[in-house]
């Protein structure tokens, strides 16, 4: 911990109160994280799952997911056909790290091939497995979790030939250690978590503000570059291409695609509009996904209608009923029905489709819920919740407006984190609708 707190306070650009780092230290930040997952984390998920050798291979420009999380920071891709080998030593508490590659896989995996001295990579690679003589290997393949299934069809088939007959039978999907690996963030990581929700919160707080929107002017469309541009300024990247929809009084509420795929492109934004967003960025290999609202106030409106903020306020209720029934060891397709249950006894019309967060926007893990599967999620809805994971809590509920006479949708999105103390915000939740725009004081303040 001491050898990477001091690099998060040597910055060079700044949103707000947050500050990015250059890319020479966040390379450093990288590495030194990933030092400290390969020796505190991987042991103890290896021992969990039941592997004592762990064999991730890959190829330039094709890389396994997996791998492509443990890339060092100035390895943009792999090289060649790149093999490592985690090797768990129970007994001794030992791991053993290696490359059976041309080079050194940054300074955490050393390489265990010499060319000169062995010219076959495949030979090297099962001369280094008898060696050590594993109970278990496990190698990157899943029928249902696709950051898990990244070992190729030629690369697989190459090593089962390969492959001394003795071991063949000790071959195992590795997919939970994968997915353990892939969900399971360190106390280092969620420091920076804090950092890199404070900073897309900062975002979307600008594009709706009327630093960005000038309403009778301003379209959806224009919103959602204006976050790429302000993102790509940052030095920084997003995973999905932002989106940015209306609801008005003079609208239908469409179907929940609606938000995403359907809705009309250059929309003008007017005032008494509810607008919602969903954004998010890349930084130091986290992601972020995040989903507010914000309202276009009338002239001299100085809040919201009272009838859209107790709307928010019923959005509110829906994650605190879905968070609070968080529990280690339950599935997502347990605290999915309950919550949905409980929802509906308060009168609530909610709709939950949270997935796991983190190393991928869209990541391994308990899925809980789909937007079109409300009923459950097969296979990886029945995966059970672990500590120390991060999810996008997406959810929504449908609220009848009596004064719009219609209904609307509240979508909402956060990063969470549940560990060992339970359930708690990343970087706080939205409570109070954002306006445009926003409302001073006579003082200007």
């Amino acid at each position: 911990m001491k050898s990477i707190l001091p690099i998060l306070f040597l910055f060079v650009i700044t949103i707000d109160a947050q500050q990015i780092l250059p890319e020479r230290k966040r390379a450093e930040v990288v590495d030194n994280i990933l030092k400290d997952r390969f020796d505190n984390l991987l042991p103890s998920l290896m021992d969990n799952t039941g592997f004592d050798m762990w064999i991730l291979i890959s190829r330039e420009y094709n890389e396994d997911p997996v791998l492509k999380t443990m890339l060092p920071a100035t390895w943009l891709n792999a090289r060649r056909r790149t093999i490592i080998i985690f090797y768990r030593n129970k007994e001794d508490n030992t791991i053993e790290k290696l490359a059976v590659a041309r080079y050194n896989f940054g300074e955490n995996i050393i390489s265990a091939w010499d060319k000169e001295k062995e010219p076959n990579q495949w030979n090297r690679l099962m001369q280094l497995i008898e060696e050590r003589k594993p109970k278990s290997i496990g190698l990157n393949y899943s029928d249902n979790f696709n950051i898990c299934d990244g070992i190729v069809k030629t690369d697989y088939e190459a090593f089962m030939n390969n492959l001394p007959s003795d071991y063949k039978n000790k071959v195992k999907s590795a997919e939970k250690l994968a997915i353990g690996w892939v969900e399971t963030r360190t106390e280092l990581e969620m420091i920076i978590y804090n950092q890199l929700i404070d900073i897309t919160h900062d975002i979307i707080a600008e594009a709706f503000s009327e630093k960005v929107i000038i309403p009778g002017v301003t379209t959806t469309t224009d919103v959602e570059w204006w976050m790429r541009d302000k993102v790509t300024a940052l030095g920084l990247e997003t995973w999905f291409h932002p989106t940015v929809d209306v609801q008005r009084t003079t609208e239908e509420l469409g179907n929940h695609l609606y938000a995403f795929s359907n809705r009309p492109e250059d929309m003008v934004i007017i005032p008494g509009d509810l607008l919602h967003c969903d954004f998010g960025i890349t930084y130091l290999r986290l992601n972020t996904d995040c989903q507010e609202l914000a309202y276009v106030l009338k002239p001299n409106e100085k809040t919201p209608p009272k009838f859209l903020q107790d709307a928010l306020k019923d959005g509110n209720r829906v994650q605190d009923i879905f968070t609070n029934n968080f529990e280690t060891g339950k599935t997502g397709n347990q605290v999915l029905k309950k919550s949905l249950e409980q929802g509906k006894r308060e009168d609530l019309r909610p709709a939950i489709y949270t997935h796991p967060l983190g190393a991928y926007g869209h990541s391994s893990g308990t899925t809980l819920g789909m937007w079109d599967s409300q009923g459950g999620v097969p296979v990886t809805g029945d995966y059970p919740l672990h500590e120390n994971t991060v999810y996008a809590i997406e959810l929504n509920t449908t609220v009848n407006i009596p004064e719009w006479k219609r209904d609307i949708r509240i979508m909402l999105e956060e990063a969470g984190f549940w560990g060992t103390n339970g359930f708690r915000y990343v970087n706080g939740r939205q409570t109070k609708l954002l306006t445009i725009p926003r409302v001073k004081d006579h003082q200007g303040n």
